[in-house]
């Protein structure tokens, strides 16, 4: 049982010296204000609500701020009249690498322009609904610390119903499965003893372009930032795939 996750490998290595670490709390506070809406508002019987406090609490967002984007999301925060949803768009980068773009907003014209913007200033452009999703597949993550035995971790990873893991540190590793599995693999992994320190729904690429033009690789790295950056991105994944040594030397750079 293995597999390769690239976008991840490249997520990793430009995390090192991005200015920006994480969500920001806007965007976390979000995430837990459209998990609330779409379920019941109790991260006990709520797993997406759960995973969402889950994050916020380890960017070190306030218990206060955590309540009160529970209570937007079920409607009972006084005075607040924004109304988040889910969306996402797809595009092109340099040399036709296909992105998909997770967002919540309150305003599908402004992000829709914010993006709009963000790719022609690097390069590539916004594309329509459906151009490029059909290159992705998503699945569910549990990110595992503290794995000291593999063989331990192949075992719980099957019992859960797993399709694969990825070591991706030194006693560190990814465990995919299924998104409706995500909620019992991660319990079988904490019931196993594993530290679960991360759960996530992931986009994985079904193909890879290379970029070995250092030109395009820049350009490439530097609209990812500008799309993260956006103020209503949640998640930006890409189905390129840059030389590790080509990706140190552009870090350098930074």
């Amino acid at each position: 049982m293995a597999g390769h996750s690239k976008w991840a490998n490249i997520k990793r290595q430009k995390a090192v010296v991005d200015a920006k670490k994480g969500k920001t709390f806007a965007q976390l506070s979000r995430a837990i204000i459209v998990a609330a809406r779409s379920g019941v508002p109790d991260p006990n019987s709520n797993f997406q609500l759960r995973t969402a406090i889950d994050k916020a609490k380890a960017a070190d967002i306030p218990n206060d701020n955590i309540e009160r984007a529970i209570a937007k999301g079920a409607g009972t925060f006084a005075g607040d009249a924004a109304n988040f949803e889910a969306i996402r768009y797809e595009g092109y980068g340099p040399g036709g690498v296909a992105i998909l773009i997770e967002a919540l907003t309150d305003n599908r014209n402004r992000t829709a322009a914010d993006l709009r913007g963000a790719f022609s200033k690097r390069g590539g452009n916004l594309g329509e609904t459906g151009c490029v999703s059909w290159m992705f597949h998503q699945k569910g993550v549990s990110v595992v610390q503290g794995v000291k035995d593999e063989d331990q971790l192949l075992e719980a990873s099957l019992e859960g119903g797993a399709e694969f893991y990825e070591m991706i540190e030194d006693e560190k590793a990814e465990v995919f499965t299924e998104v409706t599995n995500l909620e019992i693999l991660s319990q079988i992994l904490k019931d196993r003893g594993f530290q679960v320190n991360d759960i996530e729904l992931r986009w994985i690429p079904s193909n890879h372009v290379e970029v070995t033009d250092p030109e395009q690789a820049r350009f490439l790295l530097k609209l990812i930032d500008t799309l993260e950056a956006l103020d209503d991105v949640q998640n930006v994944t890409a189905n390129f795939e840059i030389p590790e040594s080509l990706l140190d030397s552009i870090i350098l750079e930074k």
